[in-house]
């Protein structure tokens, strides 16, 4: 698995940002260059836990935004699966942020799972640079905690050495 201070991989993805057509676009590494970028990969549309999570990112794209921050979400499933989920599903619907159809992309960061061939519940932070500064994969009966990826955001832009449960505004930690 690709992590922490290695480059993201160059990649060019076809994706979707909604439920219909007119929402189908690629997004590729030059869409993330000169930014903070949060990649949520996730293991199969139409599933369970996995809707909470991309709902939870939906919801705090303002808070990413502030920060600089642009979220993208990609399974192996392809675009238009992402679509038909999108239209099916009633909180999906509102999804204002890519869904990538990311099989080449989870392979070159080495997040398939060696049984299923999906991606595993994986979360990247890369900054401006395409330089990865946080990796974490969770068991797939876990989702992750939109809060704390923030919070590791906040940690990694702050760029003082935070102490265990630093939260923005805390003090840091003197050398």
């Amino acid at each position: 698995m690709r992590t922490v201070g290695q480059p993201f991989p160059e990649f060019a993805s076809q994706s979707c940002v909604g439920p219909d057509l007119g929402s189908l676009c690629e997004i590729n590494s030059g869409t993330i260059r000169g930014q903070w970028a949060v990649f949520v990969f996730y293991p199969k549309d139409f599933t369970f836990v996995c809707p909470t999570e991309l709902v939870e990112f939906n919801n705090s794209l303002a808070a990413f935004a502030e920060r600089g921050a642009k979220v993208f979400g990609g399974s192996t499933d392809n675009e238009y699966s992402h679509m038909a989920w999108c239209e099916s599903h009633p909180q999906l619907k509102g999804l204002k942020y890519p869904l990538l159809a990311a099989n080449k992309l989870a392979n070159d960061l080495g997040i398939l799972d060696d049984v299923e061939y999906v991606c595993q519940r994986a979360t990247f932070i890369v900054d401006p640079e395409g330089i990865i500064q946080w990796a974490g994969i969770y068991n797939t009966k876990v989702g992750r905690s939109t809060a704390e990826v923030l919070r590791v955001l906040d940690a990694l832009q702050s760029d003082g050495l935070t102490p265990c449960n630093w939260q923005k505004g805390d003090a840091f930690v003197n050398a």
